[in-house]
């Protein structure tokens, strides 16, 4: 098997215990990930674009894992506006939300989302989801060229 490279992902998700669980989860992959987190959609979209706090730079995520529900720009409206950009639409979107809502999967797999996954309640089960998106879009899947 090919010996896997870090990945830079972007997470954006309000909810701090949510955030530390997804981060430790991620770490303990064995892959060197680097983590960033935004805390609302419209923290994304000045991560993203370099606005802001972000303008001295930040890298373009190879994935990002994004919640639904936030307050202000919500998780369908920040897939809708990267999707609709050419620089951003390539990026791997991995919806991860509490939502189990069939109106929500179909709304974001309209918007182009690569994945769709309600987040369990169990530490055990949120390892093996989290190892799931590490195998799927890591190993499995081939991302598109950094050179978007």
């Amino acid at each position: 098997m090919e010996e896997l490279k870090p990945a830079t992902i972007l997470l954006v998700e309000d909810d701090p215990g949510d955030q530390k669980l997804i981060t430790v989860s991620l770490r303990n992959q064995k892959i060197a990930n680097e983590v960033h987190i935004a805390g609302s959609g419209e923290e994304a979209m000045e991560f993203l674009y370099r606005r802001g706090k972000y303008s001295d730079g930040a890298p373009l995520p190879d994935l990002i894992l994004l919640d639904l529900n936030m307050p202000g720009m919500g998780g369908k409206e920040f897939l809708r506006q990267i999707k609709e950009d050419e620089t951003m639409r390539l990026i791997p979107v991995v919806i991860l939300t509490s939502s189990d809502s069939d109106v929500d999967v179909l709304d974001t797999y309209n918007l182009h989302a690569s994945g769709y996954i309600k987040k369990p309640v169990k530490l055990e089960d949120f390892k093996r989801v989290v190892k799931a998106i590490k195998e799927y879009c890591f190993v499995l899947c081939r991302l598109p060229p950094q050179e978007r």
